[in-house]
């Protein structure tokens, strides 16, 4: 069956290198004739081109980008009917490609792109945030919030760094500079608790910042939110659980908590810095201190690697 395609292409993403991709995969786009392209040219854009997209009839749309770029394909997709939302595809040109490495996708820009046009779907589970306003938000992969969300901030400040290497520089910078853990009323899955804590990620996939493997049991489509979370510790302690983060290995220490839930629940006694796939959804000047979170089983349509 020929498919109608939309390409979404954040052409700023990796420093500006994913428009060099770009121009260099043309020639596969004109192969299979009738693919359409749309540049993002604003934060948000390319929810706005993924929701007309759904309207205009596409079967497939392919986000082209990095891990921001997906969240805001997959938002738009997301505002599309079920029965007439298009599919995503996804060639992972940006610092982090952590939803890329959760699907599969290629490293290699060819490959990915291929794949994508000629791969069959499957489903996978999106997470959903509500906050105390009443705005909602789908994440693919992980959800910071409070020393994530700093990181993620201060990431976007290191415009000569790429990759995992950029996201390990914020890391210690947040260390060194935000260590304030936040005081938690936390619910999930019906049990309570209340915790002094200092780093909370939620997770559909298993790792984030380009290879820290924060949540490494967690899978996009077994129906359940894996979290990490480590309360209160030191400085020192922080930097010693770090590297354990990059194997995945972190759980072994008495000050990190992993589990799994379905439905996740938290007020703070301050405002919540919160970032959703590497985008900032609450940062300075905001005051979101409730949010919500659930697991939406087979929620999209997604062309595997």
């Amino acid at each position: 069956m020929h498919r109608k395609i939309k390409i979404i292409l954040n052409p700023m993403a990796d420093m500006g290198n994913a428009w060099r991709v770009a121009r260099d995969l043309r020639s596969i786009t004109e192969q299979h004739g009738g693919i359409d392209w749309s540049g993002t040219v604003y934060p948000g854009h390319a929810i706005d081109l993924a929701k007309q997209a759904g309207e205009q009839g596409y079967d497939l749309v392919i986000a082209m980008g990095g891990d921001g770029t997906v969240h805001e394909v997959m938002n738009g997709l997301m505002q599309v009917p079920e029965e007439r939302r298009p599919i995503l595809g996804v060639v992972p040109v940006g610092s982090g490609n952590d939803f890329g490495h959760g699907i599969g996708a290629s490293i290699k820009p060819t490959e990915a792109l291929t794949r994508a046009i000629d791969g069959e779907p499957s489903t996978v589970d999106l997470g959903l945030m509500t906050d105390e306003r009443g705005h909602k938000e789908y994440f693919d992969n992980t959800l910071g919030i409070g020393f994530g969300a700093t990181v993620t901030i201060r990431s976007h400040q290191l415009p000569i760094l790429r990759g995992f290497l950029m996201y390990l520089t914020a890391v210690i910078q947040t260390i060194i500079l935000d260590h304030n853990p936040i005081r938690m009323q936390i619910e999930l899955d019906g049990q309570k608790m209340e915790e002094s804590i200092i780093y909370l990620v939620l997770c559909n996939g298993p790792r984030e910042g380009g290879g820290f493997l924060v949540a490494p049991d967690a899978k996009i489509d077994d129906g359940v939110l894996d979290y990490a979370m480590i309360t209160n510790v030191s400085r020192p302690m922080m930097f010693r659980i770090v590297p354990e983060v990059m194997k995945g290995t972190h759980g072994r220490f008495k000050q990190v908590h992993l589990g799994t839930c379905k439905k996740f629940t938290l007020s703070a006694d301050r405002p919540l810095y919160i970032h959703a796939d590497g985008e900032i959804f609450s940062g300075p000047g905001t005051d979101i201190r409730k949010v919500s979170f659930e697991i939406l089983p087979n929620a999209l349509k997604v062309i595997r690697g």
